[in-house]
């Protein structure tokens, strides 16, 4: 089956999810100011401003949030949109230091963090609005590799450079029959502070099995040589043999490079696809209050047929504080982001579109933005 029927067969799947359900809903909402006689899915003309809109952070979701802003130009072509694809820390240092609009990050705002983004929002409180799934592929480049499969404590080992080549008897256990070869393993991680790097270090933390140590961060603490954002480690990797690395699924995918399969300790490996990485998402629970939207991911679950290693990219704006135009602006770009035109525009980039539970939840959140 090809990846995008996965996606499209995922979004189902991660739409019926309940874990995080409000009250089902006969219909969806429209986004905000939108017109009743309009489409309820895009802006109407009356919710399009002028002017610039200057946002910054996450590269996991660039392919993404580039994709969104073509779409959305096409309805709103007096906006411009400008997004820096700088990594999920430098995004949230930016924003907090009232650089940018808002911000991309894949890992929500921490404690410290959110004390820095109310007081750039003129001391109103800002939110983390996830609107990006995007799964963490264990991507390599190895010849004649066609198939591998990993769990938590190996990975971990790998990362963290206990495990030095690919014929480790650890690697050899999970993959039979497979013929590995003796050359040194290259790793690659992210230099710059990325919420990838967090995301994936939560993952062998938790499913390590004691193997990673260090606390999970955006800042790399494992072995291995850096590389800028998510478009850096995934061209490291498609030029170098015998090579690995941590990336967002779409740069793994565009790159032709090869993807594990992962143990999750269900018994079977489970392949990555918006289905697998949907029966993980099933595990989330809230971690925000009122219209912060964070999620606590569960990366060591176990679920049969889960790909536990995912993270959810949040857009990270002011709810009041921001000046009437660029207000307005941030209002209908997000709105239309979080729409089902909007994310059914990602599903061809190898992302998943957000559960209609969560969307609806964002909306809302969106809505009340002043």
């Amino acid at each position: 089956m090809s990846v995008n029927r996965l996606l499209r067969v995922g979004s189902v799947a991660v739409a019926s999810l309940g874990v995080l359900a409000l009250s089902a809903c006969g219909s969806d909402p429209q986004p905000s100011g939108s017109s009743s006689s309009g489409s309820s899915d895009s802006p109407a003309a009356a919710d399009c401003p002028q002017g610039t809109l200057n946002a910054e952070g996450s590269s996991a979701q660039k392919n993404a949030i580039d994709e969104v802003i073509s779409k959305y130009n096409e309805k709103c072509a007096d906006v411009t949109v400008n997004y820096n694809p700088t990594g999920s820390g430098a995004g949230i240092k930016q924003f907090n230091a009232n650089q940018v609009d808002f911000a991309g990050s894949d890992s929500a705002l921490k404690p410290d963090e959110m004390t820095a983004a109310t007081k750039r929002c003129a001391n109103n409180p800002a939110v983390d609005l996830p609107m990006v799934i995007g799964p963490i592929a264990i991507a390599y480049n190895v010849d004649g590799l066609d198939k591998l499969v990993l769990d938590g404590p190996t990975a971990a080992k790998i990362f963290s450079g206990a495990i030095k080549t690919w014929n480790d008897p650890a690697i050899a256990k999970l993959n039979p029959g497979v013929t590995l070869p003796s050359a040194p393993i290259s790793v690659f991680f992210r230099s710059d502070e990325s919420g990838t790097t967090e995301n994936f270090t939560k993952y062998l933390k938790a499913a390590g099995g004691g193997a990673w140590t260090k606390d999970p961060a955006k800042k790399w603490t494992g072995t291995g040589a850096g590389k800028e954002k998510s478009a850096g480690v995934a061209e490291g990797v498609k030029s170098t043999k015998n090579s690995i690395t941590y990336v967002e699924w779409s740069y793994a995918v565009d790159n032709k490079l090869g993807v594990a399969q992962i143990d999750n300790g269900s018994g079977t490996p489970v392949d990555l696809s918006a289905e697998s990485a949907g029966k993980a998402l099933a595990a989330a629970q809230p971690a925000g209050t009122g219209s912060d939207l964070a999620l606590k991911l569960d990366y060591a679950t176990k679920a049969p047929g889960a790909y536990p290693i995912i993270l959810v990219t949040y857009e990270i704006a002011c709810t009041k504080g921001l000046p009437a135009e660029k207000t307005a602006m941030v209002k209908s770009f997000l709105s239309y982001f979080v729409s089902k035109d909007g994310q059914a525009s990602l599903t061809d980039l190898n992302y998943a579109p957000l559960p209609a539970e969560i969307q609806t939840k964002v909306e809302a959140a969106i809505k009340a933005i002043s």
